[in-house]
């Protein structure tokens, strides 16, 4: 069986394209390939209701953001601002590259 992929990687700058959240841009927090998921910060925020604990004696509400399906979520072009493709490069030193699809910039 084949291990999936995820197109985003760990403190890319996406766009949300689908859900309640499209047209949000952040930053990827986690990635999640096992399951086509990535957590982005500022996106999908859940609610969650805390029992009062030691560390947290007050209880309570707290927002977290909920991962959401990487075919949701396209990656964001810092030189022409706009979200794009991710395409693959070889240089010339043999090193395998992400690179945008429409300016040509070479994405970390």
């Amino acid at each position: 069986m084949t291990k999936p992929k995820v197109h985003v990687h760990k403190g890319d700058t996406v766009l949300v394209i689908r859900g309640k959240s499209a047209g949000k841009k952040g930053k990827v927090l986690e990635v999640q390939p096992a399951k086509s998921r990535v957590v982005v910060e500022g996106v999908n925020k859940v609610k969650r209701h805390a029992k009062p604990t030691r560390s947290m004696p007050q209880g309570g509400i707290t927002e977290k953001e909920a991962p959401i399906h990487s075919s949701n979520v396209m990656l964001y072009c810092s030189k022409c601002n706009r979200p794009t493709r991710v395409g693959k490069k070889i240089l010339e030193d043999g090193k395998k590259v992400r690179q945008c699809k429409k300016c040509g910039e070479v994405l970390s």
